[in-house]
């Protein structure tokens, strides 16, 4: 990710010999099999289509850091929805962890870990220093002649802030010696004299064990192969180069000997780098700790892990609706890895005693949503006083991780009060709209967390728990038709650090805006997931209606919240629109745009459904694809859609 490597290209005399050997581990790889140097010329985006089918197993060894001041240290490696962590260190400013994790590279999975480094001089959280994010599959192809890279580790605030340095390492198993290896481990469980030698019986136990009838079949045949001069016993080495290369002809385990997953015969590679992996966790010969889900959860201190033992608190994916809605956990799609929400424990408890009780929600039925209303409204024009500016470097500092100030178009200087800052706009092309000359594809309206339905129906299985929840209720009756029965709804939840600006998802016309009054809920999923109120059908909205030619008319709900000042529209009623220009913004508060189409109107891309369908909100940002129109798709042959990056 460009933080900088002790790695330097070769020499031009060598240029040749490093050429040939990228391009043979390529085809033990099982890369594609173009040619890839590394030319200054070539980009990251060029590097990562060439590792495109690339699936394997990378070693990567945590070695030391060099930081600016001495304390305890751990670090902490994420990648996809899995994380782990090392010991932590001694006092010092030079932490040393020699600690190495094997990490599973899939086809078309997570490739890019980030690398977090804590101080540890806190009970119940320790403090995030600093970061890296490292493309894996870029430092696996790149050629030099250390063992070893720097990466600068950047403050969270800034990321043009450098705070110290991390050195590791990183290689890739090649799969054909994967599968040597797993198979020489498995064979030393029936070597019980431990000779490296098996006879058939020792061999034969081994292979019943499998509980594969082709395996049992084929086991004399394999045995006699191995057993060159017939004397009964063979070499375990010989024998596990036969049994790799029969496993990639036939698989001889259909079931994980170790978890009992069922493996896919479809993809050998795969169940071989998963056999591995798993026999090494079963066995404990990874170094760094695993079994957790984010960054923050793995550096959490002996305070918060009373606590869950204890059942206040619980980390899972999704939302837990009651008590245990302590943390919201949330897919990123951009670098496919959980990121836990930035929320303050006391508003966790406060919303979990106000929306997850029928108590709670009896004290906003006898007057407790006038109060809300009116303290919302005060907030909101505090937020507008100059004095409220003070408040902007506490809540950069609260959100230091999440908010890019490299992207707000304005230093913190220019911003007068707090909301000036909330309804901050970015620079030029910091958010890329996908296929912007495609008019059938639509895209992400806000920088949030989303889910995805294809009906309101499916929404009310997974996420939104309310009773009375409809599209009808959500639109209201100047605006609902019978068009909009059983199509798509999209939910976009926009937290307080997010860019509060929206933008629209299609092209067309904008034909109505209806307000509709009412109530200021927090539009947090432990709201949303509550069985005792309907926050998206009780709140105060705006419905406009977008007339297309690719989906038909096409509604966007902007839905206020508790603290939010009021919703701004940027266009108005008859003017066409371009997919990707900003709609309105959010003064102050947490807010939530809602995308209904109509029926088989879009084909919504399937990771957001999929994570939908967990209760899983998907972190995107504005222009991120969302989906293609399906209106056309038997009229017409669409051209090829990889073009379309779903992130930059």
């Amino acid at each position: 990710m460009g933080h900088g490597s002790s790695k330097e290209d070769s020499p031009s005399g060598s240029k040749e010999e490093g050429s040939s050997r990228i391009s043979h581990l390529k085809q033990r790889l099982h890369l594609h099999r173009h040619h890839h140097g590394r030319s200054s010329g070539s980009s990251s985006y060029q590097k990562i289509l060439a590792a495109g089918g690339f699936a394997g197993i990378a070693l990567l060894t945590l070695i030391h850091a060099e930081m600016k001041f001495k304390d305890k240290w751990l670090a902490c490696v994420s990648l996809g929805e899995q994380t782990f962590r090392t010991e932590i260190s001694d006092h010092t400013d030079r932490p040393v962890w020699k600690s190495e994790k094997k990490l599973l590279l899939e086809k078309n999975g997570p490739h890019v870990a980030r690398i977090s480094v804590f101080e540890t001089n806190r009970l119940s959280r320790n403090n995030l220093i600093g970061y890296c994010e490292i493309d894996l599959l870029e430092v696996i192809i790149r050629d030099g002649d250390s063992d070893f890279d720097v990466f600068d580790l950047l403050d969270p605030s800034s990321s043009d802030i450098v705070v110290g340095k991390i050195f590791l390492s990183c290689s890739v198993e090649d799969p054909i010696e994967t599968e040597k290896r797993f198979a020489r481990r498995i064979l030393s469980i029936m070597d019980y004299n431990d000779d490296a030698k098996l006879s058939f019986s020792e061999f034969s136990d081994l292979i019943n064990a499998f509980g594969n009838q082709l395996a049992a079949d084929k086991k004399e045949e394999l045995f006699k192969v191995a057993d060159k001069n017939g004397d009964g016993i063979v070499c375990a080495d010989e024998l596990a180069a036969l049994l790799a290369i029969q496993q990639e002809k036939e698989p001889l385990m259909n079931r994980c000997p170790v978890c009992g997953e069922i493996l896919k015969v479809s993809d050998k590679l795969n169940t071989m780098v998963h056999l591995t992996l798993c026999f090494d966790e079963g066995t404990g010969n990874q170094v760094m700790t695993g079994g957790f889900l984010t960054d923050k959860q793995a550096a959490y201190g002996w305070m918060f892990k009373l606590s869950e033992w204890a059942h206040f608190s619980s980390y899972d994916i999704g939302i837990n609706s009651g008590s245990s809605s302590s943390h919201i956990l949330v897919f990123d799609r951009k670098t496919k890895r959980l990121v836990e929400e930035l929320i303050d424990g006391k508003i966790v408890l406060s919303m979990r005693a106000i929306y997850q009780s029928k108590i709670g929600l009896g004290l906003m039925d006898k007057g407790a949503k006038e109060l809300l209303q009116n303290i919302s409204e005060k907030h909101g024009r505090r937020m507008n006083l100059a004095e409220s500016a003070q408040d902007i470097p506490k809540f950069v500092e609260f959100f230091k991780d999440q908010i890019r100030l490299s992207e707000v178009k304005y230093p913190l200087e220019h911003f007068k009060t707090f909301n000036e800052f909330f309804i901050r706009e970015l620079k030029p092309g910091a958010r890329p709209i996908a296929c912007m000359e495609r008019d059938d594809v639509a895209i992400c309206s806000a920088d949030c967390r989303l889910m995805a339905f294809k009906s309101a129906d499916d929404s009310l299985r997974f996420w939104v728990k309310g009773r009375k929840f409809s599209i009808q209720g959500l639109l209201g009756q100047d605006v609902y038709s019978n068009a909009f029965i059983d199509g798509a709804l999209v939910i976009f939840r926009l937290a307080p650090q997010d860019y509060h600006r929206f933008h629209v998802p299609v092209s067309g016309t904008v034909e109505k805006f209806v307000n509709i009054p009412g109530c200021l809920y927090t539009v947090n999923p432990i709201a949303v997931n509550s069985k005792y109120c309907n926050v998206f059908t009780e709140n105060k909205r705006v419905v406009s209606i977008i007339s297309t030619a690719d989906f038909g008319k096409v509604a966007l709900v902007a839905i206020g919240a508790t603290m939010v000042g009021s919703i701004t529209f940027s266009k108005k009623e008859g003017e066409y629109v371009k997919k990707g220009d900003e709609f309105g913004y959010f003064s102050f508060g947490g807010s939530t745009v809602i995308c209904v189409f109509e029926k088989d109107a879009i084909e919504i891309d399937e990771d957001l459904l999929s994570n939908s369908a967990r209760s899983l909100e998907t972190l995107v940002q504005v222009g991120m694809k969302l989906g293609v129109s399906t209106r056309k798709l038997s009229e017409i042959k669409l051209p090829n859609l990889e073009s379309c990056n779903v992130g930059d």
